[in-house]
């Protein structure tokens, strides 16, 4: 006699989804590999660019060649990391000008995409402790790369008076105008060091919108998620239209660009900070 065997009804999305909850999928294998090799990286591998540029460091003209090696350990931890890059220029910028770039900042992951698509010579204005770190931080002086403390105020004197010279030099300023990164996809309230550097030197200022970053890497997690970045440099701003009075216009100019840039909103209220440095938290 045969029995009657009760229907198993299919299991539901939930159902399947927690059924499979113990199997690591493809995305979770993905990150996986990608906290791995990108932090191997950042160990092993700074620390051998790191010698390279000390090494080339002095070779005239001073920090060109440190460039050079600081863009390939840049492009080597991005694809170590597993990150795609999608770099766009809303106009064409000259590698022989001079300019300073003012991107949004929400990772650590912004400083490689950055020095991997920006044109030209530049030099990253950085916070100091970056430059404190053995070896790598030793790359960054070799580079000529600028260091600031925002709690020292006769040091930023002396950073912005460097970045200046720099700028007279040929050489682009790369800073994050923020001073900090941000947690949320707002845009927080600016420094005015930057402003007041392509004021005082009459060159143009190039908004950059960065997008993915946080994504990547979140402030504070060693966890690396792969994925796509997108960067959008704008279109060169004149100083000039605007100058030392209308120095808060061309704040919130600036900003207004950035946020439309990097797709993000601007935080209610000060659109300035009281702070006067451009380092990188």
């Amino acid at each position: 006699m045969a029995l009657n065997q009760p229907e198993i009804p299919p299991l539901n999305a939930a159902a399947q989804a927690a059924a499979g909850r113990g199997q690591p999928d493809g995305a979770n294998i993905r990150k996986i590999l990608a906290t791995l090799t990108g932090n191997l990286y950042l160990v092993v591998g700074s620390l051998m660019l790191s010698l390279v540029a000390i090494a080339v460091g002095w070779l005239p003209p001073r920090g060109n060649w440190s460039l050079l090696v600081m863009r390939l350990w840049a492009c080597a931890l991005l694809r170590a990391s597993l990150v795609r890059v999608d770099a766009r220029f809303a106009a064409e910028l000259d590698p022989r000008a001079s300019y300073v770039f003012l991107p949004n900042h929400q990772s650590m992951f912004d400083i490689p995409v950055l020095l991997a698509t920006v044109p030209g010579q530049v030099r990253l204005m950085a916070k100091r402790s970056l430059f404190r770190i053995p070896f790598f931080g030793w790359a960054l002086a070799a580079g000529a790369f600028i260091s600031v403390d925002r709690k020292d105020r006769s040091g930023a004197r002396e950073a912005f008076a460097a970045a200046g010279a720099r700028l007279r030099q040929g050489t682009s300023i790369l800073m994050f105008p923020e001073g900090t990164r941000s947690l949320i996809d707002t845009l927080l309230p600016f420094e005015r060091g930057g402003f007041l550097l392509a004021i005082r030197s009459g060159l143009p200022i190039v908004p950059v919108g960065i997008r993915g970053t946080r994504a990547v890497q979140r402030k504070g997690s060693w966890a690396i998620r792969p994925g796509k970045v997108t960067v959008r440099y704008g279109a060169p701003l004149r100083v000039e239209d605007f100058g030392v009075r209308r120095k808060r216009e061309l704040i919130e100019e600036v900003r207004a660009r950035i946020a439309e840039l990097a797709e993000i909103s601007l935080a209610p209220g000060q659109s300035e900070s009281a702070a006067a440095g451009g380092d990188e938290g």
